[in-house]
């Protein structure tokens, strides 16, 4: 045997100058291994092994890494490998092997115990949070490559973050008893944002159209507060999806995002990216038709669920709904294991798609469980009742999709995964569900501004989950100069387990000198259900109690009002049925929402009136979807009965009804004394408005409007208008109409609205306003 000692000056050219062996000193990963370099040529056997430098390790532990047997003839390259096992544990700095006769030395230097992890020069990220990423933790053994590797983990989660010029340096500090303490010294660096959105080969849509539909933002003059400015890969990645969703939900078919090119500037705090865009034809739907390849089955039944019309503009929504429809009368008629597919057909002379749904059978399985895991504060039945789909029944892959979407958008989860995997049978599947809780509650502080109200400030406790049972509890309190106004909702959204929403409503408001000379105080609650009863429509069933009081009317004031002073309680049921299309309706830039109610009030209580109320509102956007038009009627109708007169507090008083006017500025008036509103029985109001951009980058929050609004407030019984014997026909019903035009403006602390507003039709008496300024925020 010959040992040599490694010199890097040496320059002989022994015969055994390039042998490494066993015993050579391994350099792995960030440690060093120090050391005499002992090459063997020949076979070696050890009687025994002896271990030297060990503290905390015991001996087995290492004998079991080193995997030697006594007594066993083993090669160099054996030996070597005996000593990267050793080295690759990580419990050690250095390891050397030297055979010595019969005897194996093992000489190790073990790796330090951490004392202390910590963080410096983080700033945007938590210890806490840092903390989470890496696996260097106080009390283990110290190793160099994990060091090393959480260190990148940490570059990674501020790269996220958009920090991509961040850097991080693992540094130790040596301390007694083979202790150090680990220091990941962090320079964050600038935020990266985006500088410049554009795209290549949009033809149908605008750049600005487009940047509306990606989740990134380009950086603005709120850089400092908007977070989607920031570059994200992710991100972008998402945002390919999401155009490549909004071309198709349109008619293109075949459109794609072809790439994104991600330019970094000299400076390395922007990024400029482009989104390469191929559009592709724009496709609408032609003839569509169905065929049952199930025999004694008619398909003309399925056909007339199908609402798709020749000449409508491709949409994959329109399909699916289609196909719900379809399969919700498969269940009518009992029938399982029903498949519709749909072919489409193009034709590409006239840009035109035939669409033939085939009616097939499926293969017959079975949802044997629905598991659900994840929810700690979620109750499953919660989450359980988003299925139509219970255990035992036919699978429907397409429901079971539906039912995920509907977990998703409870608003309670995270993160909400949900799939499928065989069962205990070859004809039964098993649903996964896992979702992750995100917090569902909030207490908020809010401040807001009219001009006519004055500033205010509002106190809101919300949860969204009450209790893990999906209820919804809220309790506000709202102050403004001259009002305040205080309200309790609940609501449980499925009762007896069903599609059963029970509400709860409770409030006490007061108002003193609203731009009147009176003051009011009403109490009232009002529990009522809500139920389906089409796809689109629901209705609502309540019974309603309140009380009003009117006092402190000013001695000039109208003779009406002041006969009109007291308490008055009020009680009685009510309805309201509303059809809304916005959410799913096939359209996805056009909805509309109607809605009618009727209140009967006089079981029990002062008061026996009928109050009617409807509105109509349809929205569409136009010219590339870059201006949004929408239109508004809405109108009411009072009717006391046997005999009753109204009061100021029950009578409409057209606030917030049209533009142009200020509150209770409009409408029958007492045209003596102090010139009171009172109200009218009746009014009507339509209201007209357009939103487009007015030329700035998109991301600075700022569009434009202009309104035409049309209204009046009329009406009043025969008692109040002769004790209000100088209205000078301000009962009769005058239209009124203003113009104006609007500046929104999204900002970080809550959405502003300016309106510039002139009247077109207005009589003397009314009081016009031309600016109003009105803002919300929570924080």
């Amino acid at each position: 045997m010959t040992v040599w000692q490694k010199n890097s000056g040496n320059t002989g050219r022994g015969p055994l100058r390039h042998l490494r062996t066993a015993c050579a000193v391994v350099a792995l990963g960030a440690a060093t291994v120090s050391g005499p370099t002992i090459l063997f040529a020949q076979n070696y056997s050890f009687s025994q092994v002896k271990i030297e430098g060990n503290d905390r390790i015991e001996p087995a532990t290492i004998l079991s890494f080193a995997a030697i047997s006594r007594g066993k003839a083993i090669s160099a390259g054996e030996l070597n490998a005996a000593l990267q096992r050793i080295q690759a544990s990580g419990l050690f700095e250095s390891v050397e092997v030297v055979p010595s006769g019969g005897t194996l030395v093992i000489k190790v230097v073990e790796n330090p115990t951490i004392n202390v992890v910590s963080f410096e020069g983080n700033k945007r990220l938590k210890d806490e949070n840092l903390a989470s990423i890496v696996q260097s933790q106080s009390r283990k053994v110290y190793s160099a490559a994990t060091a090393e590797a959480d260190a990148a983990k940490i570059v990674e989660a501020y790269t996220q973050a958009g920090r991509l010029a961040a850097r991080v340096d693992p540094k130790i500090i040596k301390r007694d008893g083979n202790r150090v303490d680990l220091a990941f010294e962090i320079r964050e660096g600038a935020v990266t944002e985006v500088e410049r959105l554009s795209f290549t080969g949009n033809r149908a849509f605008s750049d600005r159209r487009l940047r509306q539909v990606l989740e990134t933002k380009q950086a603005g003059i709120l850089r400092r507060v908007i977070q989607r400015d920031t570059f994200v890969a992710d991100r972008v990645e998402f945002d390919k999806q999401l155009l490549t969703d909004f071309y198709r939900s349109r008619g293109y078919i075949d459109a794609q995002v072809l790439g994104v090119s991600s330019e970094l500037s000299r400076e390395r705090n922007a990024f400029f990216l482009t989104f390469n865009v191929r559009e592709g034809q724009r496709y609408a739907f032609n003839q569509i038709s169905t065929v049952s390849e199930i025999e004694g089955l008619d398909a003309a039944d399925f056909q007339d669920t199908i609402k798709i019309r020749p000449g409508v503009v491709y949409s994959p929504t329109a399909l699916d709904t289609a196909i719900s429809r379809m399969e919700a009368l498969a269940l009518e008629k009992n029938l399982n294991f029903v498949q519709f597919e749909p072919e489409v057909i193009r034709n590409e002379r006239d840009q035109t798609l035939d669409v033939v749904f085939h009616i097939k059978k499926g293969p017959r399985v079975f949802v044997e469980r629905i598991d659900i895991e994840g929810n700690t504060t979620t109750l499953d039945r919660v989450v359980r009742r988003q299925f139509k789909t219970v255990e035992g029944d036919p699978f429907n892959p397409r429901e079971i999709r539906n039912s995920a979407e509907r977990v998703r958008a409870l608003g309670f989860f995270a993160k909400a995964d949900v799939n499928t995997r065989p069962g205990t049978a070859a004809d039964q599947v098993v649903v996964d569900v896992n979702v992750e809780e995100q917090p569902t509650g909030s207490l908020s502080f809010g401040a807001s501004y009219g001009v006519n109200s004055g500033p205010g400030i509002e106190i809101a406790l919300k949860e969204s989950n009450f209790l893990g049972r999906g209820q919804y509890v809220a309790v506000s309190i709202a102050t403004a100069s001259d009002t305040q106004n205080n309200s309790l909702t609940f609501i449980e959204p499925y009762v007896f387990g069903r599609d059963l929403k029970f509400k709860f409503n409770a409030f006490y408001n007061t108002s003193s000198n609203d731009n009147s000379y009176y003051s009011t105080k009403m109490f009232g609650f009002s529990p009522a259900l809500e139920f389906p009863v089409s796809d689109n429509g629901r209705l609502e069933l309540r019974y309603s109690y309140s009380s009003d009081e009117l006092f402190d009317v000013d001695a000039a004031s109208s003779q009406a009002l002041i006969n009109e002073q007291g308490t008055k309680t009020s009680s009685g049921f009510g309805y309201t049925y509303s059809y809304d299309t916005r959410v799913t309706g096939l359209n996805p830039n056009a909805g509309i929402l109607l809605r009618f109610g009727q209140d009967y009030a006089g079981i029990g209580g002062d008061i026996e009136a009928i109050t009617t109320t409807a509105l109509v509102q349809a929205q569409t956007k136009v010219m590339q979807e870059e201006v949004t038009l929408r239109a508004e009627f809405e109108a009411g109708a009072l009717s006391m009965l046997n005999g009753q007169s109204s009061r100021v507090t029950e009578r409409f008083s057209g606030n917030n009804k049209i533009r142009g006017f200020e509150s209770r500025g409009y409408g029958p008036r007492d045209l003596n004394g102090n010139y009171d509103a009172l109200g009218g029985n009746f009014f009507a109001a339509a209201r007209f408005e357009a939103a487009f951009p007015v030329g700035l980058p998109e991301e600075y929050g700022i569009t434009g409007g202009a309104f035409l609004d049309f209204g009046s407030v009329w009406g009043l019984n025969s008692a109040t208008a002769s004790a209000a014997n100088t209205l000078g026909g301000s009962d009769d019903m005058h239209i009124r109409s203003a113009i104006g035009l609007s500046v929104f403006w999204t900002t970080p602390i809550g959405p502003l609205r300016f309106n510039f507003s002139k009247a077109l039709m207005k009589e003397d008496y009314d009081l016009e306003q031309n600016f109003d300024l009105t803002i919300s925020t929570q924080f």
